[in-house]
């Protein structure tokens, strides 16, 4: 069992336990913003990726592979508004620490498995924050096509119905012109 150093006064103590682990209010604002746009999602996520890898996104798409993490500057260590604790830093130094390391843990985990991860802190604007997360779906979107095309350019040309009627109904379904297909043999 940790070791919890008590708190400095019932005060702290509540603020605290007041601190949520979902649906902060940047986090909804994000989301209320985001859906007002139209866009759909998971929430609190649980994606089980590596084997004893999981991860939870604030906000997933899960079709397109993004993930969404809304950092709060305290917990996260912002590099512009994060503080130290004055009091009781043998705690609070490692455990925020830890927080950081499990951060980039999830960023890795998520990349490995073709994940596209987006970090938001709690002090960007909700518009600046959209536009972080609908460049990324852009992006996978982008991506998610060019693959596609790759694919079936490694197939072949496509064959339109103009192309079929030049050749023959051999060409639509893939046989070659010189040998009739099956259906034309039953008279």
């Amino acid at each position: 069992m940790a070791d919890y150093p008590l708190s400095s006064s019932a005060g702290r103590s509540a603020n605290m336990r007041a601190n949520r682990r979902a649906d902060t209010g940047p986090e909804m604002a994000l989301r209320r913003a985001l859906h007002s746009k139209g866009y759909r999602y998971r929430k609190d996520y649980r994606l089980d990726l590596a084997p004893g890898a999981r991860v939870r996104p604030d906000i997933a798409f899960t079709a397109r592979k993004v993930a969404v993490f809304v950092d709060g500057c305290f917990w996260h260590a912002c590099p512009q508004h994060g503080t130290q604790p004055a009091s009781n830093t043998w705690y609070w130094q490692p455990k925020l620490k830890r927080n950081v390391e499990r951060d980039r843990a999830a960023d890795a985990a998520l990349a490995v498995a073709g994940w596209e991860v987006v970090r938001i802190w709690e002090h960007e604007t909700v518009e600046a924050a959209v536009a972080a997360v609908t460049e990324a779906l852009v992006r996978s979107r982008a991506a998610k096509l060019a693959t596609a095309m790759d694919d079936a350019a490694a197939v072949g040309p496509a064959t339109t119905v103009a192309d079929a009627a030049e050749v023959g109904p051999a060409a639509a379904v893939g046989q070659t012109a010189t040998a009739p297909p099956a259906w034309q043999d039953r008279k």
